[in-house]
């Protein structure tokens, strides 16, 4: 069982003076979470189960573990299929990788807009497209949660933050004066994509999409980081640093991504909702953000910075107290739902886009044996 009381910090004393008094709250058992012990249950598989459906971090670990393998899997497939490219059809053929193309964001955004105005699907990276729009979708009903619970990239950055918390004991939070202005740097990067890709009318679009450069240019990011220069490979490991000491560091200032999905996020009707009467104020939930958003203040959270992670639904010790739900309907949606309905989007979106024939493109391995081969001509550079 959780202990009865927990403590409240930085109390609003007499005279809006504040001050490091304590004041000890004590929860009623009727309203107070039990903790589980998942070692009570002796057969490993069925423990398992069972903390995949009570704990929510347990569970979102599962799924960032198993989205990072699948990605290294693509990865390992598509330097496979590009030592064939290489050898000039010497080494055994490996099929493409269409999963690659989500790291092609900027394609997957012309796509998009040469979608909506046209109503055709490229053929050239249309997993790109479907990939996107999964993310997109997943953000309109789940809020941000792509970051959280499926991102490689977040999920590096978050472990680099926790190395950076056992090592240091703490992460170092940024004032607002300098937090603020750090955070709209990834608007503005957003803001130029959008910028250059709203002056694009069909004809661009087009000529772009079939350009000899997006054809292959899943393989010239694959070179990007196989032959990295001296400047990129200091400039990452100067953000992986930055991440191990300031709590998501690319994720929260850099991240373009991040910054749309942010706000696609506020249409979601799913929020995470605090309910004042029952709250102690023992800001473990606050702690436990991370995106640094004082939960343990709000009513609902409409922060462009919370990506749903469930953390501090986790930590909260009284009964439906921190929830996941919407504003119309009050009812709760339990933590493994939401990281079934995260999973299930995302495999619904990419999965109609296999049944359709909307997952492979229609670049023959021939002209991708030919195209790779002259990679290094100015054809190619963009």
């Amino acid at each position: 069982m959780r202990e009865e009381s927990y403590v409240a910090k930085n109390l609003i004393l007499p005279g809006n003076a504040t001050a490091p008094v304590t004041r000890t709250k004590r929860i009623p058992s009727e309203l107070r979470r039990r903790r589980i012990n998942f070692l009570s249950e002796p057969n490993w598989h069925k423990r398992i189960l069972w903390r995949l459906k009570e704990d929510s971090q347990f569970l979102r670990s599962a799924v960032q573990l198993a989205f990072v393998l699948l990605c290294i899997w693509i990865g390992i497939e598509f330097y496979l299929f590009l030592k064939w490219g290489m050898s000039a059809g010497t080494e055994n053929f490996v099929s493409r990788p269409p999963g690659v193309e989500g790291f092609l964001p900027i394609s997957a955004l012309i796509s998009l807009k040469y979608w909506l105005q046209t109503s055709i699907v490229n053929t050239i990276h249309p997993s790109a497209l479907f990939i996107f729009l999964a993310i997109i979708i997943a953000s309109v009903v789940l809020k941000k949660s792509f970051c959280s619970w499926l991102c490689p990239i977040g999920t590096l950055s978050e472990s680099l933050w926790l190395l950076g918390e056992k090592i240091f004991g703490k992460n170092i939070h940024l004032p607002r004066w300098l937090d603020y202005p750090l955070r709209s740097l990834k608007y503005l990067l957003l803001s130029f994509f959008v910028w250059a890709i709203a002056g694009m009318d069909v004809p661009a679009m087009a000529a772009f999409i079939d350009s000899p450069y997006n054809k292959i240019a899943d393989v010239k990011m694959f070179l990007f980081f196989a032959n990295i220069s001296t400047f990129a490979l200091w400039t990452i490991i100067v953000f992986m640093m930055l991440s191990v000491v300031v709590k998501n560091f690319w994720c929260r200032f850099l991240c373009p991504y991040g910054a749309l999905l942010g706000i696609v996020g506020w249409l979601s009707p799913l929020k995470i909702t605090r309910e004042k009467s029952t709250c102690i104020d023992c800001n473990l939930c606050t702690e436990a953000c991370l995106a640094n958003i004082q939960v343990h203040t709000a009513g609902r959270i409409w922060s462009d910075e919370c990506t749903s992670c469930m953390r501090c639904v986790e930590v909260c010790p009284v009964k439906n107290t921190l929830t996941m739900k919407t504003s119309f309907v009050k009812q709760t949606i339990p933590n493994w739902v939401f990281g079934v309905l995260v999973v299930g989007v995302f495999m619904g979106v990419t999965g109609f886009a296999m049944l359709t024939g909307h997952w492979d493109n229609s670049i023959t391995k021939e002209e991708y044996a030919k195209r790779i081969q002259e990679i290094d001509s100015p054809l190619y550079q963009h």
